[in-house]
């Protein structure tokens, strides 16, 4: 793996406004609903958190699972009605399902794994919101699959449960084959099965070996054929495969660094998560980018302008910088939102339209929002970019007093 900086490449040095947790819990997840952002919180709060899309104020707590949540997901639509859901998983071995317009304590839908609690460490929605999928923590010797009908929550549709032979850590439906779903594990094994399919050993339909334990994986949309995947390891590595589950790329993503003259040095120390744009944006066959973070506390985005060649190179397109102390846990680019957020210019209050919004959560229990990536930067062309990188400040808005949070530095921890 190669690691350029883009000549264009933009440095943000504060966030547009910082909040945090009312605990020193991470924030492990985040998802965009339409009014809120939704966020996960690391044990012993075990809460998702709602936060106010305008302000970034936190509006509301819900009592998310009896045990650790493992997983948060949006959705526009559920149990074949087109109607915004907020998803969650938790160790408690409970799906649940909220109104994404308005959260409140009770959640709409329950789905239980059955007489037997089973762990469950990620779910998923598919994208008519007519089945619902989870997979499990490894119990004895079996890591199942789980299937719902979200309209007939209280036992599982069907339960595979040879797929996999360890921790299922991550399942995601396919958007473009809504029945297609990807499974990958601590077994090391990517997976793509029909949901549909109750005889488990129809319904595999490609199986990928990585050798390694799989702690995230998800989709590739091209320009034009059909999608493939991508996957990160527990060991900070992160591979390419083709739809068929044919590995195209391998790489260790701490290894390439940048050293400028100018005295900018970026070197990743961890994978923090991936981003699919709405588009496959001008210059790139894939819409995927990657999140890769420091134990400084500071984020970078990489693109790539072709998944096809092994041997193109990523670049460095954007860096978040002096947000957080020590590790980032979780981003969401928020690309569609507009929202009005409060300036303070000399004594002077005005509201401007804001939209293209990263929002960083981290294991110093702060939530940051961030002016979001220009889609100009995305790749590299001698006519379509400047001759240099620019550093900047974000408009500084109202900060929460509670934004103070912990100034340790914390390591990456499971």
């Amino acid at each position: 793996m190669s690691l350029l900086d883009s000549p264009a490449t933009k440095h943000t040095l504060a966030p547009l406004k910082a909040t945090s947790l009312p605990s020193e819990a991470y924030v492990i997840s985040i998802v965009s609903l339409p009014s809120f952002y939704a966020l996960s919180a690391s044990s012993p709060d075990n809460a998702i958190h709602l936060f106010d899309k305008s302000r970034l104020d936190r509006v509301r707590t819900i009592a998310g699972h009896e045990a650790g949540i493992t997983c948060l997901r949006s959705a526009s639509n559920f149990a074949g009605s087109t109607s915004p859901i907020l998803l969650s998983s938790g160790k408690d071995g409970v799906i649940k399902a909220w109104d994404g317009r308005d959260p409140g304590n009770s959640p709409i839908m329950t789905a239980l794994t059955g007489l037997r609690p089973h762990a469950l460490l990620s779910c998923d929605i598919s994208v008519d919101g007519t089945v619902i999928a989870a997979g499990t923590e490894l119990q004895g010797d079996d890591a199942s699959l789980l299937y719902w009908d979200p309209r007939s929550p209280a036992a599982p549709l069907r339960i595979h449960s040879s797929t996999h032979s360890d921790d299922i850590t991550a399942v995601h439906f396919s958007r473009t084959s809504p029945r297609h779903l990807l499974s990958g594990s601590s077994d090391g094994l990517l997976c793509t099965s029909n949901a549909d399919e109750a005889d488990e050993d129809e319904a595999g339909l490609h199986v990928g070996n990585w050798g390694c334990g799989i702690a995230q994986a998800g989709w590739i949309h091209t320009r034009a054929g059909p999608p493939g995947i991508w996957a990160s390891s527990d060991m900070e590595t992160f591979s390419v495969w083709s739809g068929e589950l044919d590995l195209v790329q391998d790489t260790d993503i701490r290894k390439p660094s940048i050293h400028r003259d100018d005295e900018f040095t970026w070197v990743t120390d961890y994978y923090i998560g991936a981003h699919n744009y709405h588009t496959v944006p001008q210059g790139l066959d894939n819409d995927l980018s990657m999140f890769v973070g420091s134990n400084e506390g500071d984020v970078a985005l990489l693109t790539r302008s072709t998944l096809k060649d092994p041997n193109a190179p990523w670049v460095l397109s954007h860096s978040w910088q002096k947000g957080h102390v020590g590790v980032v846990r979780s981003v969401l680019w928020d690309e569609e939102v507009t929202s009005q957020i409060l300036i303070r210019v000399i004594r002077i209050t005005q509201m401007r339209s804001q939209n293209n919004i990263l929002l960083t959560g981290g294991e110093d229990s702060r939530l940051n929002a961030w002016s979001g990536p220009s889609a100009s930067r995305f790749f590299l062309g001698n006519d379509e970019l400047s001759s240099h990188s620019s550093m900047e400040h974000d408009d500084p808005m109202d900060i929460d007093d509670s934004a103070d949070g912990p100034t340790r530095k914390r390591r990456r921890s499971g």
